[in-house]
């Protein structure tokens, strides 16, 4: 009896002093999700293809190009003027042999709801050339290069 007196006695005491080294601490765990947009296919090219003079109609082209943007996050679009505005308001492709200047214009058209990298949306550019800009223009291959800026 008198062993397993101490025995109890030593469970008792190492029992005790086990629930008097115990603490809690509590931990947060937290992160963001950043806000973001991506264009996912290359760069692309907008071709109007072979401007007739003969002909003097406005001609228009169109390119899809995807992107997707963060879950909520609403996409913003935009474009500098190319390299040959000149710092004017007007975008215009230039002919390097001539120097002869074409003006244009572009809109921009997404649609869809953000989900993220999983879930692609379509960018559709559309530019035009109106017909009277390019009648007395020198025979060459014309080229500008625009820089389209995603933004959430």
């Amino acid at each position: 009896m008198r062993k397993s007196m101490t025995v109890f006695i030593a469970f008792a005491v190492l029992a005790a002093g086990g629930a008097a080294w115990a603490d809690t601490n509590t931990l947060t765990v937290q992160a963001s999700v950043l806000g973001t947009c991506r264009f996912s296919s290359p760069d692309s090219t907008l071709s109007f293809g072979a401007l007739d003079p003969s002909v003097r109609t406005d001609v228009s082209g169109s390119i899809p190009t995807t992107y997707w943007c963060t879950k909520g996050v609403t996409p913003t679009f935009s474009a500098n003027m190319g390299g040959n505005s000149g710092g004017g308001p007007t975008r215009q492709m230039v002919d390097i042999g001539s120097g002869d200047l074409i003006p244009y214009s572009l809109t921009f058209a997404g649609s869809g709801t953000p989900a993220g990298p999983g879930s692609p949306l379509t960018l559709t550019i559309t530019g035009n050339v109106l017909g009277t800009d390019y009648i007395s223009k020198s025979a060459g291959g014309y080229s500008d290069i625009v820089l389209i800026s995603l933004t959430p």
